[in-house]
């Protein structure tokens, strides 16, 4: 974050910067204004590119076997060109390699789902899914298993068969 308020107000700078050369070059002829106006419009250049830009640039460095299953796209009355072109400031993946079933139970899976936001730290939520029901539990505040393997306490969700954590979990 300190970095992207650095880049910004480096962009402001130099757009600012050639406003500036320009105006020197036509022997001052721009108007006073041009060069805080410019340096705004760097600045909100650069502010805008970094928004578009955050979630490609995170998905670029996950880890191999993190899968994303989910976007969530962002539109604000504040970013009135967010309503053209949406941006995504959230998503969720799941960790493939960390897919664990018990051999007695083989439709009930556990899982490690992440939560990604732009500007809030990532989040680490395990996930039980039972493949053979459509179903699933956040296991984020702990489990009890039963000898077999079967969980006890788990607040079991119905879903759809097209869930994204259900799809990308039973298709491991």
């Amino acid at each position: 974050m300190f970095l992207e308020l650095v880049g910004t107000i480096f962009a402001g700078l130099a757009f600012a910067g050639i406003v500036m050369v320009l105006n020197k070059m036509t022997g001052g002829r721009l108007p006073r204004w041009a060069a805080p106006v410019a340096a705004g419009v760097g600045m909100i250049s650069m502010t805008v590119a970094s928004e578009y830009s955050w979630y490609k640039r995170t998905k670029d460095t996950l880890p191999e076997g993190l899968a994303v299953i989910q976007e969530v796209e962002s539109r604000a009355f504040y970013r009135p060109w967010t309503y053209a072109v949406p941006f995504i400031d959230r998503f969720a993946a799941i960790d493939t390699v960390s897919v664990r079933t018990h051999e007695q139970v083989p439709d009930e899976r556990l899982v490690d789902l992440y939560l990604f936001g732009r500007w809030a730290p990532v989040s680490k939520v395990p996930v039980a899914v039972d493949c053979a029901e459509n179903r699933r539990a956040n296991l984020a505040d702990g489990a009890d298993f039963a000898d077999d393997g079967r969980l006890l306490n788990a607040d079991w969700i119905k879903v759809p068969s097209d869930d994204p954590i259900i799809e990308a979990t039973c298709g491991v």
